[in-house]
């Protein structure tokens, strides 16, 4: 996967910043992804859903609007319209320098301004709201204790999700212009519904009456237990994978495979990390994999840590080696379980170790079989999950070589 910071001139001439995730090879489709109200391009759920479409072959483009993130212009002087006017800006750039956008994506308030853009995109073939108010004036609830400043003064500043934002009138009179429900019902185009029965800022009537006003083909997703803001990765996640899945019905000549690769190693693994975050791309022979770390050391979590690849890879070569063994004895072996558990304790609590200083890795290997075993097949299984290739590898001598690759 690569991932280009990018920016492009909105049409009252503001450089506004983006980033596109492109698959390895050529993508399948482009997606243009719209952020929620004062959220920014980076906001993690934006990111997770980007990162997991760009997996299932989707290149995506998410961009900060006018004033918000590292984009140029006064927030102050945005409204929903612009918001509109700045996806569109956003798509004819992706038309221009990639290829035109063929799906949509918006959430919360970029939900509805996707909504509204899209008569201008004749590209888009397929749109996608998550969380998204039926009319754009139910933002206004986030300023109930200052509209009646903003309407008498004709400007207030407003603290939203701890920051300070300056809410002009005409940002009001913006919304109060707008007609979705017509614009819902004539947008001939596809339609994805994603909310939460839960969401406590954009409520789930909102997604009932966006279902009410669209034409089919429209479908509606429950996202069960997820907030407004998707912060668990998990949901955003699933959000990705279900659109992928969605749209391959919709969007023509598009395959949501990724690619395959011209130049697959017969051997060895590969791994590349961005400066975004810590997520890395691997590939082994054909397969490609995931890692990351959890939120709390700063990830994303979208894919196991490199221990915990460590602890599959014993996990894996355990079950293999005893399901290899027992169908060579003919023995019952219906399903082998391993779970693994990696940990640092200090050297003087190992009593085999020979170093009494400093920490040491643990690993602690639960071993299940199901099948129909005498105590004595049992017993055997245990001593030959201590044969496996990658247990005696972690018990022998390791001598890893490090080079530094020529510049190309």
């Amino acid at each position: 996967m690569a991932s280009e910071r990018l920016t492009f001139t909105n049409d009252r001439g503001d450089e506004l910043a983006a980033r596109l995730e492109r698959p390895d090879g050529e993508p399948t489709a482009y997606a243009l992804f719209a952020h929620c109200f004062t959220c920014s391009k980076d906001l993690r759920a934006a990111r997770t859903i980007s990162k997991a479409l760009c997996d299932r072959g989707f290149a995506v483009l998410r961009f900060d609007f006018t004033g918000l993130g590292e984009s140029e212009g006064d927030f102050a002087d945005t409204n929903f319209s612009s918001n509109a006017q700045d996806l569109v800006a956003a798509a004819d750039f992706l038309a221009d320098a990639y290829a035109a956008p063929t799906l949509l994506i918006g959430h919360s308030l970029g939900g509805a301004a996707v909504l509204q853009a899209a008569h201008d995109m004749p590209s888009v073939q397929a749109i996608a709201t998550i969380g998204a108010p039926a009319e754009p004036t139910h933002v206004t609830h986030l300023l109930n204790d200052d509209i009646d400043t903003i309407r008498a003064e004709g400007q207030a500043s407003v603290t939203l999700a701890g920051r300070s934002f300056t809410i002009k009138k005409q940002f009001l009179d913006d919304l109060e212009a707008q007609h979705m429900r017509d614009t819902i019902r004539n947008l001939g185009r596809p339609l994805l519904l994603f909310h939460s029965p839960i969401d406590q800022t954009v409520g789930v009537e909102n997604a009932a009456a966006i279902y009410e006003a669209a034409k089919h083909p429209k479908s509606y997703v429950s996202l069960d237990q997820a907030d407004h803001l998707l912060t668990n990765p998990d949901d955003a996640t699933y959000v990705a994978h279900v659109l992928a899945a969605w749209a391959v019905r919709y969007l023509e000549a598009t395959s949501v495979e990724p690619p395959a690769d011209a130049d697959v190693p017969e051997s060895g693994v590969t791994a590349t990390t961005g400066s975004d975050g810590y997520r890395t791309e691997m590939q082994a022979r054909h397969h490609k994999l995931i890692a990351d770390e959890p939120a709390s050391v700063g990830g994303d979590d979208t894919g196991p840590t490199p221990y915990e690849y460590l602890s599959a890879g014993l996990a894996a070569c355990t079950t293999m080696t005893l399901q290899m063994y027992a169908r060579r004895k003919g023995w019952p072996l219906e399903e082998a379980h391993v779970d693994v558990q990696h940990n640092k304790i200090h050297a003087e609590d190992c009593a085999d170790c020979d170093t009494k200083n400093g920490k040491i890795d643990r690993f602690t290997r639960t071993v299940s079989v199901t099948g129909d075993l005498s105590d004595e097949q049992r017993d055997r299984l245990l001593d030959i999950a201590n044969k496996c290739p990658v247990h005696r590898t972690l018990h022998s001598e390791i001598d890893v070589v490090t080079t530094v690759a020529e510049r190309a």
